[in-house]
């Protein structure tokens, strides 16, 4: 049965299941385990990064594409929710509009730029998708009557998944039973649900034949597989999960702009998150998302702990300095890739 739901790609590594078990252990029970605001946030934001750097995998790792348009598909997903409730209100018709919209239209944009793009060099394609991406964050900030420009859009979601809907008076462990935990898991489900499929993907005959086109276009051309028409399924594909993901962004938070969705470092998290996790292994989505997203939200409440413990040698604590916490992670990130050259999981498996 498990092998069939992970779709015949099993960890292949003690080590490895045990740390993915362990991650999705925390994930189910966050709010029961992590109580408080900010652990649940965190714990959303994994499940969300999950999907996205899972969908950008598809592209990097098993068809060998390097796109940086992935956080304008991820930021249609979430504008074309944003707009849906902001237009027509928070119900769950204006939901299933707006993420159908965002999927659709990313599918479409991932389509014409891999018709026109994906005939040339790598890195010709990377930059034709820089500059769309780029044009299009900027015609999101113009565009300010309708997108809320800088500032973003602010609205209301569907009262089910509020703090304010209450839908049990009991209290397990603590924990008060309303909108926000069912949004919560309505995000953990959606999401474990899109990896699932995105697994069932890359193991399929289709998924096979990304990977003959990574490591060899022309062989694979030879052999009389349309490598553009595989290359732009691929495309949409990819794009169509980064929409969901910014659609569950969009819910989860209530909000979206420029900087929640369009932003270049989110762009940049994506590609660091691929990297450590491992390339090509969809299982690296995981590990990565999870590593960074920890580290983002909480390295630098340790590093400030860790300065005050250090403070009376010498050195030390200027080094760990919470201002520094960005110097430490790409210390960090250079350390992961000098031990771990194929990532996390490459290394647990070839550990094995």
């Amino acid at each position: 049965m498990l092998t069939r739901l992970l779709s015949g790609d099993l960890p292949r590594s003690t080590a490895l299941t045990a740390v993915l078990l362990a991650i999705l252990a925390g994930l189910v029970l966050a709010p029961f385990l992590f109580p408080g605001t900010r652990s649940l946030d965190t714990a959303a934001r994994i499940a969300i990064f999950i999907v996205l750097v899972g969908s950008y995998d598809l592209l990097l790792g098993y068809t060998g594409i390097v796109s940086f348009a992935h956080t304008m598909f991820f930021g249609i997903g979430a504008y074309g929710v944003a707009l849906s409730l902001t237009n027509s209100g928070p119900g769950w018709g204006a939901v299933g509009v707006g993420a159908a919209a965002g999927i659709l239209l990313a599918v479409a944009l991932a389509f014409v730029i891999g018709l026109f793009s994906l005939r040339v060099k790598a890195i010709f394609f990377a930059m034709v998708t820089l500059a769309v991406a780029s044009a299009f964050a900027i015609l999101v900030s113009q565009t300010y009557q309708l997108t809320g420009g800088e500032d973003g859009l602010s609205y209301a979601v569907p009262r089910e998944l509020t703090p304010g809907f209450k839908w049990a008076d009991a209290r397990p462990f603590g924990v008060r039973l309303d909108g926000r935990l069912i949004s919560y898991y309505l995000v953990l489900t959606v999401s474990l649900a899109a990896f699932l499929l995105m697994l069932r993907f890359v193991n399929s005959p289709f998924g096979r034949v990304l990977q003959a086109i990574r490591e060899n276009a022309f062989r694979a051309e030879a052999v009389g597989y349309r490598t553009v028409h595989y290359r732009t399924a691929a495309t949409c594909l990819s794009a169509a999960m980064a929409a969901l993901a910014g659609v569950l962004m969009a819910l989860w938070l209530r909000y979206t702009g420029p900087q929640t969705t369009l932003s270049l470092d989110i762009m940049i998290d994506i590609l660091l998150m691929v990297v450590i996790g491992g390339m090509g292994t969809m299982y690296g989505a995981v590990i990565g998302a999870t590593i960074l997203v920890l580290a983002r939200n909480y390295l630098q409440g340790l590093m400030g702990a860790a300065s005050d413990l250090t403070s009376g040698l010498p050195l030390l604590p200027e080094l760990l300095q919470p201002d520094r916490w960005l110097l430490w992670l790409g210390v960090l990130f250079i350390l992961s890739v000098y031990f771990f050259p194929m990532g996390i999981v490459g290394r647990l498996r070839q550990a094995r």
